[in-house]
C-alpha cells in the first residue's frame, strides 16, 4: 500500500503551522515543511518559521537545510523530502506536509519529470550572458526555442528562463515537452489535501499584522546580518518578499514607509497568488483554520481510525 500523507496548504500568515501542531499531537504525526524560503539558514524572521515552543512540541523537518546562496529547486525538494517522508512512515509516525509552496507539494505528491541534472557550466555562462546583454535577450532565446515555456514564464524572471535555457542546451529536449510527457502522474503516496483559508480581509488584516511583528521582531537587523555574512543582494533568497524590501530600505533605494507599504502590498498580491495555484486543486479539500473538529474527523477517516 502506498504511504498515507496529510497535506495542509493555503496562504501565507493564515495559521497554517499552529493548526498542523494540533492535529500532528492529535494523530502522532510530525510536520515537513513545504515552503521554498524556510529552507534556507539564518532567515527566521521574515520567512516566519516556527518558535522555539513550537518546534519543541512537534517535530519539524526540512527547515534550515541550505544556505541562502546554494542552489534548491523543487526537484531536489521532492528528494529530499520523499527520503524523510518514508522514514516518518517506517516509525509509525504521520507525515503532514505543511506549506505554502505549491510547486514544491505538487512535485512531492505528483513527482516532477527526471530531467538530467543540473550543468553548472552551462547554468554559468547563461547567467553572464543575462548579465552581459540582460534578461531580455535570454526571453527571446527561449521565446524561438521553446515558444510554450516562453508564455508561461515572465520575461523578467531570470532564474525559469535560464533553467529552461539549461534543460534545453543540456538535453536537446524543451522543458515543455518534459512537463508534457510526465504530466505530473506519478503519485507516490496517498494523499489528504486540506486547504486553509479565510475571509479575504481578515486574511490581509492578518498579513499586515504578520509584517508589523516581522519587524519589531528584527526584521531589518536580520537582513542586516545576512548582508554583513557576505549573501550578495541580487541572491534569489535575498529577492525574495520582506528581504528585498528590507535591503532596498538599507541601501536607501526606499523610504522606510514605502518598504513597509510595499511589503504589506506584495505580501497581499503573494497571497492571492498562492489562492489561485491551490484553487486550481479540485483534490483539495477546504477549511478554516478554526474548523479543527472537522478537519480531525477529515483525517480519522483518512487513516481508517476507529
Amino acid at each position: 500500500m502506498k504511504p498515507n500523507v496529510i497535506v495542509i496548504c493555503g496562504p501565507t500568515a493564515l495559521g497554517k503551522t499552529a493548526t498542523a501542531i494540533e492535529l500532528a499531537e492529535i494523530f502522532n504525526g510530525e510536520i515537513v515543511g513545504a515552503d521554498s524560503m524556510q529552507i534556507y539558514r539564518y532567515m527566521n524572521i521574515g520567512t516566519a518559521k516556527p518558535s522555539p515552543q513550537e518546534l519543541a512540541r512537534v517535530p519539524h523537518h526540512l527547515i534550515d537545510i541550505a544556505d541562502p546562496d546554494q542552489h534548491f529547486d523543487a526537484q531536489q525538494y521532492a528528494k529530499t523530502a520523499h527520503a524523510k517522508i518514508m522514514e516518518l512512515v517506517s516509525q509509525a509516525i504521520v507525515p503532514f506536509v505543511v506549506g505554502g509552496t505549491g510547486l514544491y507539494i505538487k512535485a512531492l505528491v505528483h513527482g516532477l519529470f527526471m530531467a538530467e541534472s543540473a550543468n553548472d557550466d552551462i547554468r554559468t555562462r547563461l547567467k553572464k550572458e543575462a548579465q552581459s546583454h540582460g534578461t531580455d535577450f535570454l526571453y527571446e532565446r527561449l521565446s524561438r526555442c521553446d515558444p510554450d515555456a516562453a508564455a508561461r514564464i515572465k520575461p523578467h524572471d531570470s532564474y525559469r528562463i535560464v533553467r529552461a535555457l539549461e534543460i534545453y542546451q543540456l538535453t536537446g529536449k524543451t522543458i515543455s515537452a518534459y512537463h508534457h510527457e510526465h504530466g505530473f502522474q506519478d503519485e507516490p503516496f496517498r494523499v489528504l489535501k486540506i486547504g486553509l483559508n479565510m475571509d479575504r480581509e481578515l486574511l490581509y488584516d492578518r498579513i499586515n499584522q504578520r509584517v508589523d511583528a516581522m519587524i519589531a521582531t528584527g526584521l531589518v537587523d536580520e537582513v542586516k546580518e545576512l548582508l554583513g555574512k557576505g549573501y550578495a543582494p541580487d541572491l534569489k533568497a535575498m529577492r525574495s518578499i520582506g528581504y528585498r524590501h528590507m535591503v532596498d530600505f538599507i541601501k536607501e533605494r526606499l523610504s522606510w514607509h514605502e518598504a513597509v507599504r510595499t511589503l504589506k502590498r506584495d505580501t497581499r498580491r503573494y497571497a492571492k497568488r498562492q489562492l489561485t495555484w491551490f484553487k486550481a486543486d479540485s483534490d483539495i479539500a477546504w477549511h478554516t483554520p478554526g474548523q479543527l473538529s472537522d478537519i480531525s474527523r477529515s483525517i480519522k477517516n483518512f487513516l481508517h481510525l476507529p
